[in-house]
């Protein structure tokens, strides 16, 4: 072996563990970053709750809220309340979105119907989904097809524009050639249009289903007597603040949770479409 290969060798072998270290380091980082300042405010509430800066009323324990919450999980209250919950979801989701993707449709393919009700869908739209809650509360009371419509709508106007995005950007180039064999209209929809929109459908669904999320627990809330949200209010009624706690980081984490799953599902499906090449 000559002088250079064994210095090129020996580099290599110095480098090896340094490579190592460094990606040591940076999963390190990755695993204790995120948990820095979850476990900083742990602390502060720990000490704010035992050394009395704080009236336990107002700012129980956290040993005091983890008994309650292991107590309502034995008594089934919260499955219950999120059963509920997910079930709402569910029923906005499928008609909501289902209706969406319709309109995104109709007005992504047609620039009729785009000059015709687009600026009404937009102008509707910019409206949040609670902001319609005064008007439907009296149209409809607060019974369930209350909160049925809230989440239909939270989700949507979403997925309505996401789809309207990815049917106007099919790629001229298919579209063409779609012309030259004279594709009928439905092998031209299930074989050219539908999966160039699928990145966009993907990121419609998890847009809809963060919006949902969010308008249900305030509605539930609001106008709710079962429900993850109302499981909130009624600990602030009766001044039970731990199951108020309880609520507020159990909503927190199935959201985080809901929403890096369907981000996960997204890039999955952008890297299946060549999306993202």
């Amino acid at each position: 072996m000559t002088t250079f290969g064994a210095e090129e060798s020996f580099r290599v072998e110095r480098a090896a563990p340094d490579v190592q270290l460094w990606k040591v380091r940076s999963l390190a980082l990755r695993l204790v970053l995120p948990l820095a300042l979850p476990t900083g405010i742990l602390a502060l509430w720990w000490a704010a709750s035992v050394n009395g800066w704080v009236s336990p009323q107002v700012l129980p324990q956290p040993d005091w809220v983890l008994q309650t919450f292991l107590d309502l999980l034995e008594s089934g209250d919260i499955a219950a309340a999120a059963a509920v919950s997910f079930r709402r979801i569910a029923e906005g989701f499928l008609i909501g979105a289902s209706l969406g993707f319709l309109f995104g449709l109709l007005i992504g393919k047609s620039e009729t119907a785009d000059a015709y009700l687009g600026p009404t869908f937009r102008a509707l739209a910019a409206v949040p989904s609670i902001g319609w809650l005064p008007i439907l509360i009296l149209l409809l009371g607060i019974e369930e097809s209350l909160k049925i419509v809230i989440l239909a709508k939270a989700c949507f106007v979403p997925m309505a524009i996401s789809t309207a995005e990815g049917a106007r950007t099919v790629p001229k180039g298919l579209t063409e050639v779609a012309d030259i064999l004279k594709l009928r209209a439905r092998t031209r929809f299930f074989k050219l249009t539908l999966p160039s929109m699928v990145p966009f459908i993907a990121s419609g669904i998890r847009l809809s289903l963060s919006q949902a999320f969010v308008s249900l627990i305030v509605v539930e809330m609001l106008a709710g007597t079962d429900g993850l949200g109302y499981m909130m209010v009624w600990g602030r009624t009766l001044f039970q603040l731990d199951i108020v706690i309880i609520g507020m980081v159990v909503v927190g984490v199935v959201g985080f949770l809901l929403d890096w799953l369907l981000k996960q599902a997204e890039s999955f499906v952008r890297r299946g479409s060549g999306a993202d090449a």
